[in-house]
């Protein structure tokens, strides 16, 4: 798998310290009224925010082909009923011992 189709957590941490630096530079031009003079600098801030914030997004939820797998065998049991998965009569007993 690789790593474009994850997303770990440092590159998750990143994106917390991204949000931050962009909470904290907003806070700071409008303390000093500045915050509609600077609006190019916050869209190109906004706009790496944004991005980042989009491959998180798609990528938390990315399913390994493994995952995927496994998700549909539970929800092809689920679509057939409680009545699909009846017990059988088998017992280990019944089983001829292994011939070492």
């Amino acid at each position: 798998m690789s790593d474009e189709q994850t997303y770990d957590d440092d590159r998750a941490r990143n994106l917390e310290r991204m949000l931050q630096a962009l909470a904290a530079r907003i806070d700071e031009l409008a303390a000093r009224g500045e915050l509609l003079p600077r609006a190019g600098e916050l869209m190109r801030l906004i706009g790496d925010v944004k991005s980042e914030l989009f491959h998180y997004e798609v990528r938390i939820t990315y399913d390994t082909p493994e995952v995927a797998k496994h998700r549909r065998l539970v929800d092809d049991a689920k679509r057939q009923g409680p009545d699909a998965w009846t017990p059988t009569q088998w017992s280990p007993a019944d089983e001829d011992p292994p011939a070492w």
